[in-house]
Parts: C-alpha cells; sequence; structure tokens
C-alpha cells in the first residue's frame, strides 16, 4: 500500500496543471521555455530539469488511470510540490517572466487562474 492517497495525488494534479498535453508539447518547443530552468550543477546539461519534467507531464496526461504506475504518481506529486512553491513567489511582471515560463514548463499557466 503506497504512502499516499492516489485519489488526493490526481485531484491535487489535475487542478494546478492547467494545460493540455498539446499545450505543454507545443510549449516546450519554445524558445522562452528552453531558456529557463536549473540546468544541473554545472550549468551544461542539454535541457532543465522542468523542461524535462514538461515532457513527462504530457505523457501522464495522455495516459488512463489504470496506466499510471507507481512513478507516475511519484512524479506527480514532484509537480504539485513544485507549483504550490513557485506560484507563491508571484512577480509583478506576470505576462513575460522568467517565473511563467518556468511554472508552464511543469504544466502550470497562471494566467489561466483567471479563466477557471
Amino acid at each position: 500500500m503506497p504512502d499516499f492517497d492516489p485519489d488526493k495525488v490526481r485531484k491535487d494534479f489535475r487542478s494546478l496543471v492547467n494545460m493540455t498535453a498539446s499545450e505543454i508539447e507545443r510549449w516546450l518547443k519554445t524558445e522562452e521555455s528552453r531558456k529557463v530552468g536549473w540546468k544541473g550543477p554545472d550549468g551544461n546539461a542539454r535541457e532543465s530539469i522542468g523542461h524535462a519534467s514538461g515532457r513527462r507531464i504530457a505523457r501522464i496526461l495522455q495516459k488512463k488511470q489504470p496506466e499510471l504506475t507507481a512513478d507516475d504518481y511519484a512524479h506527480m506529486r514532484k509537480v504539485v510540490g513544485y507549483i504550490r512553491r513557485h506560484s507563491a513567489q508571484r512577480p509583478d511582471n506576470l505576462y513575460t517572466s522568467r517565473w511563467r515560463y518556468s511554472l508552464m514548463n511543469w504544466g502550470h499557466d497562471p494566467t489561466k487562474e483567471d479563466e477557471r
């Protein structure tokens, strides 16, 4: 039995990841997406942690609930934590900020919050 509630993880993930798989995939192809995020201790990694996470989030969004693995749930929990932490750091310049671009790599576009 997992040490977390899968239903709560799915609910939290779905409430915070407000981009579709296709929106994330399109976003990840942009220059803005590739320019933000942590690229390891030496800064030379080919892809940031958030960019790689976005690719994984898109795959998770395309799965049906029974197909989700323990690794998927672990990543979903990581995504929820990241979005919650970084959403609290809202800058004045929302639309073109590195903060927004980083959150979008993690499947959350803060400009969509008013649309809900």
